[in-house]
């Protein structure tokens, strides 16, 4: 039965095909795996995206380098599971839904909780899978069956768990403090969630008049509104300007309220009048100087930003319309001294960009200090690895400076706090379960907290929680700690600090099954209660300009739109072969078309295999099911025939590229691996090796050449696919299907041994058990080393290819410099001065003669290094014999003027490289461009000289 591939290479529609049916067939589904199990295991947790989130090109390379590990160590034989899930995104999915209230004329208030809470569960069942669904239809390999969204009833009551124990550890606590708080979203927010805005504003000087006295102290503020809630006016004790008037008031201008004058290092003589205003309630630094001093805390805004009755006159006032009549009236009033223009940092609300307060509020809070300590532990002794490695002292900077969390978040959606108040006696109850009676007074009117908690405490849960905690479960004794974690750095202190603070404190006396411990290398680990092993922070996706895209600039590009147009596996290939540890990723258009076709290039081979195969096996002497079939088992390319040179040496090119691509991988070099697989299946096989076999394929070829040049053929195009899977998926299971007929040996190419793994991590760690985190090899080690590290790789095939390619190359170079016309063939001489090279030469005669497109080979016994139409090599010369009319006075003209041209830039160049100042000046980088250049001039100033010799010597031809 013919083997059958369209002629056109169509993405879309084998994409959309097999994403549907790996999903369908839970084709990556991982069951709890039995006591007794020892295959090594890999666990990786996808970042849980928004429930209100669609696909960007972050999420787009984020999961690309996930799909290819996971696809690597699941063809490596590990149990590997991919943990999914979307995240309940409190503040972002409550503005959504708010949002569509807006457009019915509601508010939120008009439905009650309990109505928005169902509100938004209706939102999420009909909206807030689609970054999911996106994830589907990219062929994502995640274990759909394990599906969890953060507001499921387990993780919701592990949630309670966490935070109960937390509090009776006494690591929970309420408090008044200053937060940063979002009128828009009408709750507190973290610093990181904070965006500082460079931007020009105003800075106002204000005086206050001393009481009893004549003076006054001037204060300068950015914000003159909360000069309504100031509390006193802090100088510094040093400072002698204002010695005399420690302990006096001032009168504060508009409220006409008294406010001490107090000394405290918040005012430094340096900065401005060495008089500063205290407001405890809307400034942090204020806040702790009022707690030094004992001072009242006057709020003068509401949760909107408006001025409430604290304001005076003011009250119900927007803060900024509240500030233009401040001014008015202190400018009025004799108070305003100075207005000028001011830089300052402003900030922004993340999501919603509204300009952030600082607002004394009461919130729950975690001392963070003793989970942090030993999240710094984790890392410091390498039981946690963070790749790239700069980011671990990034981590290790923030982790010593932190300070306790804000956990609670004034809104309805969301992990809503487990603590009750007492109406009777204020008494607060934290529990896990709803209380019925207050157990200080009795009293059973019991009211629940209205915040809910931060998005992140509840996803910082979540590689545990999602195996089953604070149950004991056979999942947490197989998947806990997870291998690794794939993130992005701006999430390294929202989730990542936190999921190891939290695995670090509840798993503590957590052990992994110690059967499949050792079977995954981490047999040398002793803590496992972190959440996962090792981090790797990739990279950002910038416009092919390398700017940051977004919005605003118009630059930002739609993953969706890019696989419609060059398909799912060519955009996938783009970012794998780009994203080089530690550096941003400029996505080009170009180069995704580039492995557009890249991947119609691989079809095409497809097809011309496929081709052969029907031809011979129509001749009822060959049988691709029966090769197939009696292939014995391994990772490499089984049955494969080293008949002669160009099979040895493809054999050990595919050889080298698979121990590199394993050796890369392990390290998340994927531009390295994606980039080796392209030359090896551009260069090596597409346009080397199928076209030195094609004429043991043809019809003249005898059947005993053919039948091992079509095995062989089928052996490595099939080990190649299984190579280059991970990185395209789609593309390596169509043609796989393909060459088994249908009727392939597992149910997909994802479950087929990736090829050479296993010598590659005996490589990688060294003799024993896989250590993932022992040093990397460098892809140059492994075509460098000696002869007997690696057996497995013809050195001396290597070396005589390489010859035979240089010789044809140089042919076909000196053709085209004599514009010989592509169907003329020509006559070739060769001086091989060594006789082993010469006959190896000769063996290969026909090869050469073809792809060179040569006439015959003539060996010679002298040097034709002065020959024209020769090149010059260490290991042949080569002469093209072949004579072209040609003007003689004409070409003359051109070589004078091009040497002239060349003359003129070395005299301008040596100029420069004999000025010692500029020497002294000019960039190291600058100086070495200009010395190569002064070789390559010279080169080519001796060519030109040559040639116009040539000409005088032969008069009319060349």
């Amino acid at each position: 039965m013919p083997h059958e591939l369209p002629k056109a290479y169509e993405p879309g529609a084998i994409e959309t095909r097999w994403a549907e049916s790996w999903v369908k067939e839970k084709l990556f589904s991982v069951p709890t795996p039995p006591e007794g199990e020892t295959r090594p295991v890999f666990t990786l947790l996808l970042p849980p995206p928004n429930v209100t989130g669609r696909l960007h090109m972050g999420h787009m390379l984020n999961q690309t380098q996930m799909d290819i590990i996971v696809r690597w160590h699941r063809m490596r034989g590990f149990i590997t599971l991919w943990l999914p899930g979307t995240d309940h995104a409190g503040i972002a999915t409550q503005m959504m839904v708010e949002r569509d209230l807006a457009k019915e004329g509601k508010k939120r208030r008009d439905l009650g909780r309990e109505k928005f809470i169902e509100r938004v569960w209706e939102w999420k069942k009909l909206y807030g899978g689609a970054i999911l669904d996106q994830m589907k239809r990219l062929g994502a390999s995640v274990d759909w069956d394990r599906e969890y969204f953060t507001m499921d009833e387990n993780l919701s009551r592990a949630v309670r768990e966490v935070f109960v124990r937390l509090y009776e550890e006494k690591l929970i606590y309420r408090g008044k403090y200053i937060v940063n708080w979002c009128p828009r979203c009408g709750t507190a927010i973290s610093d990181l969630e904070v965006k500082h805005e460079d931007v020009v504003g105003k800075l106002w000087e204000v005086r206050y008049p001393v009481v009893g006295s004549d003076e006054f102290i001037t204060v300068a503020t950015t914000r003159p509104e909360t000069m309504l809630g100031d509390v006193a006016i802090a100088v510094n004790e040093k400072d002698e300007r204002y010695t005399h008037l420690h302990g006096k008031h001032v009168l504060l201008p508009l409220m006409k309220r008294e406010i001490p004058i107090i000394t405290d290092e918040l005012a430094q003589p340096e900065f401005g009048t060495g008089a500063v205003k205290v407001t405890p309630a809307h400034d942090p630094n204020d806040f702790a100087a009022g707690k030094r001093h004992n001072l009242p805390q006057i709020d003068v805004m509401d949760e909107h930003a408006h001025m409430n009755q604290n304001a005076g006159a003011y009250a119900g006032l927007d803060r900024y319309e509240a500030r233009k009549m401040v001014l008015v009236d202190l400018e009025a009033g004799g108070f305003l001294v100075a207005e000028k223009d001011y830089s300052l940092a402003l900030g922004k609300c993340e999501r919603c960009g509204a300009v952030v307060e600082p607002r004394l509020s009461e919130q729950w809070f975690i001392k963070i200090q003793p989970l942090a300590q030993k999240a710094i532990e984790a890392v410091e002794s390498g039981e946690i690895t963070i790749v790239p490695e700069n980011y671990k002292q990034i981590y290790l900077n923030w982790m010593n400076n932190i300070y306790d969390w804000c956990i609670s978040r004034q809104l309805w959606w969301g992990h809503r706090i487990p603590a009750w108040t007492c109406e009777g006696c204020k008494e607060v109850i934290v529990a896990r379960e709803a209380p019925t009676q207050c157990a200080k007074c009795r009293g059973t009117k019991l009211e629940q907290v209205s915040d809910v908690l931060d998005t992140w405490f509840s996803s910082g849960l979540l590689p545990f929680t999602t195996l089953g905690w604070p149950q004991k479960t056979r999942d947490q004794a197989v998947f806990y700690p997870t291998t690794l974690l794939i993130t992005a750095y701006e999430i390294l202190f929202f989730w990542v600090a936190r999921m190891i603070m939290f695995g670090c404190h509840f798993m503590q006396g957590h052990e992994q099954d110690p059967a499949l411990k050792s079977a995954s290398g981490w047999g040398d680990k002793k803590n496992d209660s972190v959440p996962f092993r090792q981090v790797y922070i990739h990279a950002l996706v910038r416009d092919a300009e390398r700017q940051k895209m977004s919005k605003t600039k118009g630059n930002v590009l739609d993953p969706l739109d890019i696989i419609q147009r060059f398909g799912t596996d060519a955009t996938r290939f783009t970012l794998a072969a780009m994203a080089a540890p530690g550096t941003d990723i400029a996505f080009s258009e170009s180069r995704t078309d580039g492995y557009r076709a890249f991947a119609n290039k691989i079809w095409n081979a497809a097809r011309f295999m496929f081709m052969n195969v029907d031809r011979l096996e129509a001749s009822g002497l060959w049988s691709m099911k029966a090769f197939l079939g009696s292939r014995g088992p391994g990772d490499g390319a089984q049955g494969f025939q080293s008949a002669n040179l160009e099979d040895r040496w493809i054999l050990s090119r595919f050889t080298q590229a698979a121990l590199e691509v394993n050796v890369s991988l392990r390290g998340y070099r994927f531009h390295e691996a994606a980039n080796r697989i392209y030359d090896f299946f551009w260069g090596d096989f597409c346009d080397w090796y199928l076209e030195l076999i094609k004429s043991r394929l043809s019809v003249d070829a005898d059947q005993a050449t053919a039948s091992i040049a079509c095995g062989n053929l089928v052996s490595l195009f099939e080990a190649s696919l299984r190579l280059l899977h991970p990185i395209m998926p789609f593309i390596t299971e169509e043609i796989w299907y393909a060459i088994y007929d249908g009727k392939p040996p597992k149910p997909s190419i994802a479950m087929a041994e990736y090829p050479l793994s296993r010598k590659a991590d005996e490589i990688s760690a060294g003799s024993g058990p896989l250590k993932p985190d022992s040093g990397n090899l460098v892809a140059g080690q492994i075509r460098s080393a000696p002869l007997d590290v690696y057996p497995e790789v013809d050195r001396n095939a290597l070396l005589e290819m390489a010859i035979l390619q240089d010789l044809i190359v140089n042919v076909r170079n000196v053709r085209a410099e004599l514009k010989v016309e592509p169907k003329v063939k020509v006559p070739i001489e060769v001086f091989a001065p060594e006789p082993g090279i010469r006959a190896m030469i000769d063996q290969n005669r026909s090869a050469v003669e073809r792809l060179a497109n040569a006439e015959k080979i003539t060996f010679v016994d002298g040097s034709l290094a002065n020959q024209a139409g020769a090149r010059s090599t260490a290991r042949f010369d080569v002469h093209v014999v072949y004579e072209r009319k040609i003007d003689v006075a004409a070409e003359r003209e051109r070589l004078t003027k091009e040497l002239d041209k060349i003359e003129k830039e070395f005299t301008n160049n040596q100029r420069q490289l004999s000025n010692e100042q500029f020497l002294a000046k000019a960039p190291q980088k600058v100086v070495d461009g200009l010395r190569s250049r002064a070789q390559e001039l010279a080169g080519l100033r001796g060519k030109i000289k040559r040639q116009l010799d040539r000409l005088n010597d032969t008069g009319t031809n060349a």
